[in-house]
């Protein structure tokens, strides 16, 4: 009964979104081993979120070394020197919690959503997964087949799967970002048992985390208890691998083709920008909002609804710790062809270039904006994530308080220049994706 109660309470915090974020206060210090802590108190539900994100995802990895970072999500999973294997998530799960971790090509994420009543345990759970995690052959072996699964799954045989993978391994020359999380199968099954040991030595040290903790706590004691699971645990004594190399310019338009298992041709577009955190970015950001997001989006409206070009259609900037792209898609209707979806998107991209934006226009884009924006901190596990990327980023966890008015101090004139100024055919990626069995 109290494990319903406490999933329902979780599934009502999870929809519900404030229509006013109120400031969110938290605590943060250092540990003597270098580990960041962010503590947030909000004691209106019985939930807390523990989470630890480590700045390490696939750009830290070596050329002939790819996929570790998202190896050790699943690999973290298997167990520590005092949890046995398959004894991780059934510690979360009799308490009537949830987990789950992610990984980027900049960081790597692990949280448990508890009842607050069990915050010490997601405690020792994470530490132990920093400090007693049982990297072996046994357990590399077991996760080198889930690896692939999910990669059969995920990439080979869904539908438009490869083209993230496609997109940035022709918008990068130098730069990591070019190889896949996910990673090479032939990486993975060359390495052996000490190339993992090395890499979670490397990286999985308190001075390259941040251990972030929101909801129904009492501070001090969160204290206590971290002080006792990670006081005691040794801060790396290598330099942590930063790759420095700055990504030339594209020098011109790429165009290729994927024969790919689908029915409905599709156009890609892949555009360099700035990285997160730039003031480019966030003009590049609410573009990206203006041209795709929701029914009512120009993209939507012209290749959708009125054209009939198109049956689905988007554009998404990757918030990325170096350069990134945008990527603007559509999958052609039955009968259009993919050239045709493409002067569609291309005749969008103009009039964001050339025609200002309408005040009224503008002022729903801020709305939406915003909306987004509390609505991804109206729940404690929300919180946690962003207090963690904010310091990890940026070196600034307030920045949950205040880059909304970065966002909103954005203009019309700022939308309509960087749409020129990175929406352009020299800077760009495009990809006609066409079904197999028409493939020479």
């Amino acid at each position: 009964m109290k494990k319903l109660l406490f999933l329902a309470i979780l599934f009502f915090v999870s929809v519900g979104a404030f229509c006013q974020m109120n400031e969110i206060e938290y605590v943060e210090y250092d540990l003597d081993n270098g580990l960041h802590v962010i503590l947030h108190q909000d004691n209106s539900t019985p939930i807390v979120a523990v989470s630890i994100m480590y700045h390490v995802g696939s750009k830290n990895e070596q050329p002939d070394k790819t996929g570790f970072a998202h190896f050790f999500e699943h690999l973290l999973f298997e167990g520590s020197a005092n949890i046995g294997r398959g004894e991780y998530d059934k510690y979360v799960e009799k308490a009537g919690g949830t987990l789950n971790a992610n990984t980027s090509f900049d960081r790597t994420y692990y949280f448990e959503i508890l009842p607050s009543n069990q915050l010490e345990l997601g405690l020792w759970l994470e530490s132990e997964r920093l400090l007693h995690a049982v990297v072996e052959d046994k357990g590399i072996e077991t996760q080198r087949e889930v690896v692939k699964e999910e990669r059969r799954q995920r990439v080979d045989n869904q539908p438009y799967g490869s083209i993230l993978e496609e997109s940035m391994k022709r918008a990068y020359k130098v730069h990591p970002y070019k190889w896949p999380i996910i990673g090479s199968m032939e990486h993975l099954n060359a390495a052996v048992e000490s190339d993992y040991k090395n890499f979670y030595k490397d990286f999985y040290v308190p001075n390259n985390a941040v251990l972030s903790i929101a909801g129904d706590l009492d501070i001090d004691q969160a204290k206590i208890w971290i002080d006792k699971y990670f006081g005691s645990i040794p801060a790396g004594t290598k330099e942590i691998y930063r790759p420095s190399v700055v990504e030339p310019p594209l020098g011109g338009e790429v165009r290729d083709t994927i024969y790919d298992n689908i029915q409905l041709p599709a156009v890609v577009q892949v555009y360099r920008i700035p990285a997160q955190g730039t003031p480019d970015y966030y003009a590049v950001s609410m573009l990206g909002t203006l041209l795709a997001q929701g029914e009512s989006s120009r993209f939507y409206k012209s290749l959708v609804d009125e054209q009939q070009k198109a049956v689905f259609v988007g554009n998404f900037p990757l918030d990325m710790e170096d350069p990134g792209v945008a990527i603007a898609f559509g999958i052609a209707n039955m009968g259009i062809e993919p050239n045709e979806v493409e002067e569609g998107i291309n005749a969008e991209i103009l009039k964001a270039q050339t025609e200002p934006i309408s005040e009224r226009e503008f002022q729903k884009l801020r709305n939406q904006v915003e909306n987004d924006f509390v609505s991804g901190n109206s729940r404690v596990a929300g919180i946690a994530e962003s207090l963690a990327n904010y310091h990890m980023y940026y070196g600034d966890a307030n920045l949950i308080n205040t880059e909304l008015e970065r966002y909103l101090a954005v203009t019309p004139e700022d939308i309509m220049r960087v749409a020129k100024k990175y929406y352009h055919k020299d800077n760009r990626v495009v990809l006609y994706y066409l079904p197999k069995v028409g493939q020479p």
